[in-house]
């Protein structure tokens, strides 16, 4: 049996906004965006091609809120894999991505962080061959 983590819950502000950073900035795909009622939506997207999903979830009430921004504590959560570093820099970059540091050269890859509209440390990481 095949196994793998299809989708993990990022909180977020605002659906709109989100869905817009995420396909703008990023260029992730929207997969979904259903209306389910009472203000919830069930928000998917994802890399070109990706196995795996965020679920845009938007924060319902204040312990929720408290975590926008701050999903894992400060620390890189998030692991966006390219084939190719430059031009992915370049264009989140031009997009307004606000990079944490510039780029390094590590023994596993190329890689930089940098953070999500609300926060979230993210890796941008070109893995080595």
């Amino acid at each position: 049996m095949k196994r793998f983590v299809a989708t993990v819950t990022l909180v977020v502000d605002d659906y709109d906004e989100a869905i817009a950073f995420y396909t703008g900035a990023l260029r992730f795909e929207l997969l979904d965006d259903i209306d389910l009622g009472g203000g919830k939506r069930w928000v998917r997207v994802a890399p070109s091609g990706a196995e795996s999903a965020l679920l845009l979830a938007q924060a319902d009430g204040a312990e929720q809120r408290a975590s926008v921004g701050n999903q894992t504590g400060g620390r890189v959560g998030f692991f966006l894999h390219t084939d190719d570093f430059a031009r992915d820099h370049a264009s989140m970059l031009e997009h307004g991505v606000r990079f944490l540091e510039s780029p390094r050269h590590e023994p596993y890859g190329t890689v930089a962080v940098f953070e999500d509209l609300y926060g979230n440390r993210w890796d941008l990481l070109e893995p080595k061959a």
